[in-house]
């Protein structure tokens, strides 16, 4: 049945023409045509013009599609397959197979919500006390950001510090440590990383642990920017089966970059930086839909490219002020080759507290960041003057700070056929009884390069 016919084709905006003003679809609905060769392409309304036009955005590529071409309104909103015959698959935006397995068996299916859905009351757990700490068996992360059920952690960094090996080692851990679920949502990235991921963890046999969405950098923007909301709706599906669901999403800041490009292509007027004007509420509707219920939970693992490692930058702004812990990866940590390359002064984190660890963790967490803090101001002095001018009090730190250094690399599961060096799990009693033999000194007279890229102590 011909609902419409195009009118203007601009790259990815499509304009459709509805004689009938009846007819003339709401936003968000989905529209679908056929190019001269026979192939579909899905479009979604993003405007109404005058005329009876709707002006629509692609999420498929639109070469060979013509004008006259004939247009048919298929649904109110976008609708994907979920349930367990997604769990090793990989979908698309728009919830087709890309990864040559054949059709996708499920007899369910949720729609894509572009708003946050209705809200509901969910006490907080952290007042009661109820916090789950998820372990991760990466000694720096569960020492100073610990990862809790139904929170958001952000991995922030410029290109080329590690962010992606980060998530593929959490991702790793979790699926065979605490055998949970995982859904991993690439957005706007590179496809060979895409191809990496996916034979890492079928090579790891963790493949049926995890569900795929990926919308990478060579897709039109519209794909991109849904994409990411289609992971989410996955996480959704589990979550709503009572299971706790790791979100993870590479990248982020690529979402925010795709609607800056739909924004221009629609002829929006940007924001002061550049930016799209609707930044902040579209964060904010996918942000919000990570949340927990009861019975299931959705804890999120963002990486979150920084554009000229410029931490201001305001997309990067706005996404930190839903994050509940930021870890942020340094260029000078990876020049350094401390992998992974946290630097933990300036990270923080809000579940970092004697409410949710335990006190003793809180206490040496505590020292650490001390130690930390006077190693900064003490490493400018020590090339000028020397490391024998130190007091013995200020020496003695130097000392404790390159060992915790050191201890807290650590050699990846996931990154043993480019090292060479076997992956190690930590738990978090072994890191803290590791770090409190360093700070009290029981391990003084050992030589710093023994702590590095080792497991426990």
């Amino acid at each position: 049945m011909t609902d419409g016919r195009v009118v203007a084709v601009q790259g990815p905006v499509v304009d459709v023409k509805f004689d009938d003003a009846e007819k003339l679809p709401g936003l968000y609905e989905i529209l679908k045509a056929k190019t001269f060769d026979g192939k579909t392409v899905i479009m979604e309304v993003a405007e109404h013009l005058e005329g009876g036009i709707a002006r629509c955005i692609s999420l498929d590529k639109t070469f060979h599609l013509k004008r006259n071409a004939e247009v048919e309104a298929v649904s109110p909103l976008l609708k994907i397959p979920v349930g367990d015959g997604l769990l090793g698959r990989i979908i698309n935006t728009v919830g087709e197979p890309i990864d040559k397995k054949g059709k996708i068996v499920s007899e369910e299916s949720y729609w894509v919500e572009k708003t946050i859905p209705k809200p509901y009351l969910n006490p907080d757990r952290l007042v009661r006390g109820e916090a789950e700490i998820l372990e991760t068996g990466i000694k720096i992360v569960d020492l100073l950001f610990p990862l809790v059920k139904g929170s958001r952690t952000g991995v922030i960094g410029g290109a080329g510090v590690g962010k992606t090996v980060l998530i593929l080692e959490l991702i790793h851990n979790v699926v065979t440590r605490r055998k949970g679920l995982c859904v991993f949502t690439g957005v706007g990235e590179r496809i060979r990383e895409g191809n990496e991921l996916y034979f890492e963890f079928a090579k790891q046999d963790i493949l049926d642990k995890i569900m795929f969405a990926f919308g990478q950098m060579n897709e039109p923007p519209g794909a991109k920017f849904n994409v990411a909301l289609t992971g989410i709706t996955l996480g959704e599906s589990l979550r709503d089966r009572n299971k706790d669901v790791l979100f993870f999403i590479d990248n982020v800041y690529r979402f925010v970059q795709a609607g800056a490009e739909i924004s221009t292509l629609l002829g929006r007027v940007p924001s002061e930086t550049g930016y799209q004007p609707t930044l902040a509420s579209e964060v904010s509707n996918f942000q919000e839909r990570i949340r927990s219920k009861e019975g299931g939970s959705i804890t999120a693992i963002e990486t979150v490219y920084v554009p000229a490692d410029d931490l201001t930058d305001p997309a990067v702004v706005t996404i930190f002020n839903y994050l509940n812990s930021i870890i942020v990866l340094s260029r000078e940590k990876s020049q350094f080759k401390l992998h992974p390359a946290i630097d933990p002064l300036l990270s923080s984190s809000s579940n970092l507290d004697p409410t949710i660890v335990s006190r003793e963790h809180f206490a040496i967490t505590q020292e650490v960041m001390k130690i930390f803090a006077k190693y900064k101001e003490l490493r400018k002095i020590v090339p000028i003057i020397g490391i024998e001018e130190l007091s013995k009090a200020d020496r003695i730190i130097y000392e404790r700070a390159r060992k915790l250094q050191n201890f807290l690399t650590q050699p990846f599961f996931v990154a043993e056929v480019y090292t060479g060096r076997k992956g190690e799990y930590v738990s978090i009693k072994d890191t803290l009884a590791g770090c409190d033999k360093i700070i009290s000194g029981r391990v003084q007279k050992k030589p710093e390069e023994e702590f590095y890229m080792i497991g426990k102590l």
